[in-house]
Parts: structure tokens; sequence; C-alpha cells
């Protein structure tokens, strides 16, 4: 039995640690490349005989003509401000391609593979290399969804600041983002007692995971993965779309699927729609989130978000408002909630509950399916 359980330990042992290895490596990957396409970039900005042709239209052109998974316009411009925000990743890029085995890419880096400060592109906000963290410990410990958060940082004392603290209290992208957006720089630096400001605040954060890593956009489009594979919450959240997505179309009632997780961008941020629908009869979208957990208030103002995008980027001159559809389940219960994008309660009823179901049959149906999962 002693043997066994030994057994048992080797093979979690092994499966953890090359679990750890595998994140890692594609973490710095996508990194590493992010941060060369931002220097080819910048490179052929500065030195590229036929640059004036394109002007200010490059990274349109070049996502036009790349029309790779990952490489959009957005992304590219985010590549570019990556280069000019951490020029000091270029003092490791040499040896991580070494280390990745991609030599041939090395001939393609000035000073015969090694990037000089004189090649590094200057910014405004530059800080000196002495208060800059360790560029291994960089791309080694933070993920490109953490820098993507740090970018937009004016204050570049309050990037390093982040930069470390995220490391040491190892936090998850979420919890980065939590913390910028509570200023915790700030409040750093008013609070009197510092230490049991940062004792209090790694107490009570969300550290890094493997989730992490894979639910991120980044690694997925890195991969080649869909949306879909890897932003569920949980298996019967996904068990719970799946059905829903057959339930409302044979309902009859004028639903056309359109997509499943579809990834919408806002202010720079990554969202996902559990599903969207057109409705053939009403003329008008039909955004549906489902939630696992307790109703919340944020919940409402997500779908309300999502509605207001897709009446402002999404809808046509001749479609109706768009509908949202909460669905939440706690506790073998379930709540529904529709929302309507500029309109009244008694319009909204008027107008649309003719053709949507009722909230009576969403119930039943959630409650059904709770029972079989």
């Amino acid at each position: 039995m002693q043997q066994f359980d030994s057994l048992i330990s080797e093979i979690k042992g092994l499966h953890s640690v090359m679990e750890q290895s595998a994140a890692k490596a594609i973490n710095r990957h996508i990194t590493v490349r992010n941060w060369l396409i931002g220097f080819y970039i910048i490179e052929f900005e500065q030195k590229g005989s036929n640059r004036a042709t394109y002007g200010d239209r490059l990274l349109e052109v070049l996502a036009e003509k790349l029309a790779t998974n990952g490489l959009s316009f957005r992304n590219l411009k985010l590549f570019r401000q990556f280069y000019l925000a951490y020029p000091q990743i270029g003092q490791t890029v040499s040896a991580q391609l070494q280390y990745f085995g991609l030599q041939p890419f090395i001939k393609n880096l000035p000073s015969g593979g090694t990037i000089s400060d004189n090649a590094l592109a200057p910014i405004d906000n530059i800080i000196s290399t002495t208060d800059q963290l360790d560029s291994n410990t960089l791309i080694s410990k933070l993920s490109f969804s953490h820098f993507s958060l740090l970018l937009p940082l004016k204050n570049a004392e309050s990037r390093v600041f982040y930069e470390s603290e995220c490391i040491k209290g190892n936090w998850s992208v979420s919890e980065l983002k939590r913390q910028i957006n509570t200023l915790y720089y700030e409040r750093s630096g008013l609070s009197i007692d510092k230490q049991k400001l940062r004792l209090h605040a790694n107490e009570t954060s969300e550290k890094t995971n493997m989730a992490d890593l894979i639910k991120s956009p980044f690694t997925f489009e890195f991969l080649g993965l869909k949306a879909k594979d890897v932003v569920y919450e949980n298996d019967l959240q996904q068990a719970l779309i799946d059905n829903l997505e057959e339930f409302l179309i044979e309902l009859g009632h004028g639903f056309c699927f359109e997509a499943k997780q579809k990834r919408i961008t806002i202010g720079g941020e990554y969202f996902f729609i559990d599903l969207v629908f057109y409705h053939r009869i009403l003329k008008c979208h039909v955004l549906v989130e489902l939630k696992t957990k307790e109703a919340k208030h944020e919940h409402i103002g997500q779908l309300k978000t999502y509605i207001n995008y897709y009446k402002k980027e999404i809808a046509q001159p001749s479609d109706n408002p768009p509908v949202g559809l909460l669905l939440v389940t706690d506790q073998n219960k379930a709540l529904i909630e529709y929302a309507v994008a500029d309109s009244d309660m008694p319009l909204f009823v008027s107008k649309y509950i003719v053709e949507l179901p009722t909230k009576e049959v969403l119930e039943i149906f959630i409650n059904k399916e709770l029972a079989q999962l």
C-alpha cells in the first residue's frame, strides 16, 4: 500500500511540475512574440524605405494582410505599445529565442542578435534602468494579460510598483485589475503603515493559477483555440448553455442562432456573451447571459452594457433595440430577468414579451435541467 501511495504521489508531483513548466513556456512564447512584433513595427516605422506609403494606416494594413488569429489591429497596436513601454525586455530576447530553439530569428535582430540601448525606442515616461525589474523576472512571472493592464498606466513609477506587488503577491489578472481600479498605488503612498497595507492586500488577494493563463484571450488566440473551448466557468454552465441554445431554437419563436461565447471589446477589455441570437420576427438581437452563482447587481449592469454595445456597434438602422436575457441559478432556484435598450417597461411588455419565452417557461426549463444535471 505504501508503494502504491508513493506511485500516486510521484505521478501527481510530475504532473504538477510539467503543467507549470508548460504554462511558463507558453507565457514566455507569447510575451516574447508580442514584444518582437512591436519591435518589428517600430523598426519599419523608423527605417522602412516605403513607410510613408502606409502612414497612419500601417497597423490597419498589416492586420488586413496578416489575417491571422490574434494579430488584429487592436493587438498590433497593443504590441507596439508593449515594446515602447518595456524596452528592457530587449536585453533578454536573443537568449529567450536561443532557449526556444528559434535561432533563425536571432539574425533578424540588430548587433548580431542583441538589441542595444540605442536601438530601443525611447518613450516620455520611461524610468531609469536601476528602478526597472529584471527582464527575465518580468516575462517569467507576468503573463501578457498582466502587461495589458499595466500598459495604460501613465505613471511609470506606478507601473513598476504594480509589477513588483503583483509578482510578490502572485496576483491573478483580475486581482491586478482590482488593485489598479482601487488605486492601491496611491493608497500605499498615503498610508503610514505601508507594510500593514501590503499584508492585508496579499492576504485577501486572488492568486494566479493555470486557469488564468488558459482563459486569457491572448493564449487561446496564440494556440488557435476557439473562445468557447476555454471560457466556460464550469461544466454545469456549459451543459446549461448547450441545452438552452437548443431549447430556444426549438420553441419556434423566431430565434436564429448567431454565436456562442461571442467575444466583444469594450474600452480595450475583452468580454464574452454566452449566447447571441437574432430574432427574425422582432428584428433584433437577443443576448443571453447565464450565471451559475447567486444573482448580483453587477450581472444586470453587465448585461445592459452588452445591450448598449450591440445597439451602438452591431445593430443595423432597421433593427429594433436589442434584448437581454439574464438567467441565474442558485441552489436549484432560477432568476429570470429581461432588459431592453432604451425602452420603458410597458413598451417592452407589449412589443417583446409576446414573442419571447415567458419567465415561467424559462424557470421550468432551468429547474428541469438542474435536476437532470
